[in-house]
């Protein structure tokens, strides 16, 4: 069977085959039930938009293969920004299909998270149910937030108004002003590092912990208290070249965890400090989550990021669905073209596509074995 077949056209059929898999792979289940609704049946199918409101039930499930005494474990999750769950759910049901989880080792256990932020997942949105990009919401609330000053200069080109070739024309142009006098780096980092001042605007951190921030601290701590040394893998795409798989590293240079990712991959893994990434720092991530939950444990964080399409294509698919949902209308003929555009940035459907991402997960998910059990 073609490895295209372990990936989905929708969440809830994503869901349906993780849990199938699980199940035959003999893993423990648990599910996390989303207080948000789903659009009720997929979004961009030929039939039309999907019907509003919809009482179609949204959650994050996780299997649990291995021993509950394990000590080591590797923690994979996909659906951190929504919409990229497509490819992170796929991974997850290729490796159970496929048999991978007999390869860990009896002293280590497998946490597979599906979805962790399903509404996103569900409306193919990168962010949760409040407008917020859980890669940017583990910060620490109530206190002073990280400031953006780019952001805050650029919002209004970032976030027009109006979403029309005039409208989007004059802000590109703002923008392009910016990377001239900046750098392409600098005004990326300006759109995606984070913001914690514009509820409505894109990379929005949040000002209190997320549904999905909640549920990621319970179910390590839940299921994950007793281990003490932790892979994790957050699975994401929208950044680099076609099908090419970037091995990011989750840490700080200087971090004793820095350098474990360094050893366990050859040095092959990117850092944001070093500049070697395509990705801009960001505030708030995933790793900060998984550290927060398990105190004890010795963490080793990377993120598996897959390209797709070219940054300003990936960043106007992010900037075209937020004008969307802050200002436009669900049920006008541009929603669909606007859902088929943020698709298309972070999941191409190619069967060569789905094939380079399956066979660098497997790479990398070896890789990390191999090094965990050295912890």
């Amino acid at each position: 069977m073609s490895i295209a077949a372990s990936f989905s056209r929708s969440y809830a059929e994503a869901r349906a085959k993780f849990r199938a898999a699980a199940q035959a792979a003999g893993a423990a289940l648990s599910t996390f039930r989303n207080p948000a609704a789903g659009p009720g049946e997929p979004i961009c199918e030929s039939s039309g938009l999907p019907p509003f409101p919809s009482d179609e039930a949204l959650s994050t499930d996780i299997a649990w293969i291995g021993p509950r005494t394990a000590t080591r474990l590797v923690y994979a999750q996909s659906g951190t920004h929504g919409v990229e769950g497509f490819c992170g759910s796929g991974i997850q049901v290729g490796w159970l299909e496929k048999g991978l989880h007999r390869d860990v080792p009896r002293d280590t256990a497998l946490l597979l998270t599906h979805a962790i932020n399903p509404y996103g997942f569900a409306w193919q949105r990168r962010v949760t149910e409040d407008n917020v990009d859980l890669n940017r919401n583990f910060v620490t609330h109530g206190g002073d937030y990280p400031r953006n000053a780019g952001y805050e200069a650029l919002q209004h080109a970032i976030c027009p108004l109006e979403w029309t070739a005039e409208s989007i024309g004059a802000a590109d142009r703002i923008l392009l002003g910016y990377m001239q006098e900046h750098g392409a780096m600098a005004l990326q980092a300006a759109i995606t590092s984070g913001q914690y001042s514009h509820a409505q605007g894109v990379f929005y951190g949040g000002r209190s912990e997320t549904w999905s921030n909640r549920t990621l601290i319970e179910l390590l701590r839940a299921h994950a208290g007793g281990v003490r040394h932790v892979a994790f893998i957050d699975l994401h795409t929208g950044l680099g070249p076609y099908g090419v798989g970037e091995i990011m590293n989750n840490h700080a240079a200087g971090d004793a965890a820095f350098e474990r990712v360094a050893q366990w991959f050859d040095r092959e893994a990117t850092s944001t400090e070093a500049g070697s990434s395509s990705s801009a720092p960001v505030s708030g991530d995933t790793t900060l989550g998984v550290r927060r939950a398990l105190p004890g444990a010795e963490i080793t964080g990377i993120t598996l990021e897959y390209g797709t399409v070219p940054v300003k294509d990936a960043l106007d698919a992010v900037r075209a669905d937020n004008w969307l949902h802050a200002h436009g209308d669900l049920r006008a003929r541009p929603a669909r073209d606007i859902k088929a555009q943020i698709r298309a940035a972070f999941y191409p459907e190619g069967d060569d596509w789905k094939e380079m991402v399956f066979e660098r997960s497997v790479d990398v998910l070896r890789r990390t074995l191999a090094g965990l059990g050295q912890s």
